[in-house]
C-alpha cells in the first residue's frame, strides 16, 4: 500500500493523537518520534508514521497554479494595526460575468502553504473571488517546509496577526469586482480566524470554521454572520471548546448550523493528508457552498 492510499483508520488512534499535538506543536518532531516509537518498531519505523501522514501537496492539488479558467496572483496590502504590511493570495475565476462575491480564505498555523492556495483556486472555479491572507509574510513567507513553518509561526505576534486579517477583510471587501458579500473559511488556526473574524465584522454574511477553536464567549453577540461550523468527531482538544461556544451562539440569536461526521479526524478536509475523509470532506465543502450560495449571491450591497 502506498502513502497515497492510506487513511486515518490505517494508524493507531493514538499515533494520531500525537501528530495532532505534533502538529499544533505541543510536542516537538523529537516528541513525536519518541512517543511513536512504540507503535512502529523502533525510531525508524517512527519516521516513517511521521512521513506518511505528513503532506503531498502535489499528489493532492486539485487546480494547478497555471490553469487558464482562473487569474492567481499574490497581492499586499496595508495593515497600520498590525504588521504595517502584509500580502495574500488571489484567484478569480478568469473570464466573470459581473461582480462576485469575495471569500476570505484562512490557512492553518503553517502560513500560506501549496494546499490553502489550492483552496482558494478552488472557490475560484466556484465562481468566487477567493483570498487567503499569509500571516506568515512578515517573516519572510511560507518557507517550503511544514516544520520550518510552523517554527516560524510560533515567532508571531497573534495580536498583530489579528490585526493583519481584518486589514485584509478591509481590502477584500473593496476589491475590484467584488459585489460587497464577504463569506470567510478557514482551517484549524484558520478556523478560529474565522470565528474572531465573524465577532469582529457586522459585514461578513456567512463563516465557515473548520474544527476551529471557539471566540471568547463574550465576544459571540457580536456575530451577524450566518455560521456553518464543522467539526471533526475526534477531536477533543478542540470538541471541547465546542458546548460553551454553542451555548453562547443560541444566547446570542446566531443563526449557525453545525455539521460533525462520524468516524473523522482533525483535518479531516486536507486532503494532502491520511487524515482526508473524502465523503466528509466533500458534503462539508457542498455545504459551504450551499451557505455561500445563498448568503452572498443573491444580495448584492
Amino acid at each position: 500500500m502506498s502513502d497515497r492510499n492510506l487513511n486515518a483508520g490505517d494508524f493507531d488512534p493514538e499515533v494520531l493523537r500525537l501528530f495532532d499535538q505534533y502538529v499544533h506543536g505541543l510536542i516537538d518532531r523529537r516528541g513525536f518520534l519518541a512517543s511513536a516509537a512504540r507503535f512502529a518498531a523502533g525510531a525508524a519505523g517512527a519516521a516513517g508514521l511521521l512521513a506518511a501522514l505528513s503532506p503531498r501537496f502535489a499528489q493532492a492539488q486539485q487546480v494547478k497554479p497555471n490553469d487558464p479558467r482562473v487569474s492567481a496572483k499574490h497581492m499586499s496590502f496595508a495593515s497600520p494595526s498590525g504588521y504595517g504590511k502584509a500580502s495574500g493570495y488571489l484567484a478569480r475565476p478568469a473570464q466573470a460575468s459581473g461582480p462576485l462575491p469575495v471569500v476570505l480564505v484562512a490557512h492553518e498555523n503553517r502560513g500560506l502553504n501549496p494546499h490553502i492556495e489550492d483552496i482558494a483556486r478552488r472557490l475560484a472555479l466556484e465562481n468566487f473571488i477567493a483570498f487567503a491572507p499569509d500571516a506568515l509574510f512578515p517573516l519572510g513567507g511560507y518557507p517550503g517546509d511544514e516544520d520550518a513553518a510552523r517554527a516560524r509561526f510560533k515567532q508571531l505576534d497573534q495580536d498583530r496577526i489579528r490585526a493583519d486579517f481584518l486589514a485584509a477583510a478591509d481590502w477584500l471587501g473593496r476589491v475590484d469586482g467584488g459585489n460587497g458579500r464577504m463569506g470567510a473559511v478557514g482551517f484549524c488556526y484558520g478556523g478560529a480566524i474565522v470565528n474572531f473574524l465573524a465577532t469582529k465584522l457586522p459585514q461578513l454574511a456567512a463563516a465557515v470554521p473548520f474544527y476551529g477553536p471557539a471566540p471568547p464567549s463574550a465576544d459571540v453577540a457580536g456575530i451577524k454572520a450566518e455560521l456553518l461550523v464543522v467539526l471533526a468527531a475526534n477531536d477533543e482538544r478542540v470538541n471541547d471548546t465546542w458546548p460553551a461556544y454553542e451555548a453562547a451562539l443560541k444566547m446570542a440569536a446566531v443563526h449557525y448550523a453545525l455539521y460533525q461526521p462520524a468516524g473523522t479526524e482533525h483535518g479531516f478536509n486536507n486532503d494532502t493528508t491520511p487524515r482526508y475523509d473524502k465523503p466528509a470532506a466533500t458534503e462539508a465543502w457542498r455545504r459551504m457552498l450551499a451557505l455561500f450560495e445563498r448568503t452572498l449571491r443573491s444580495h448584492p450591497a
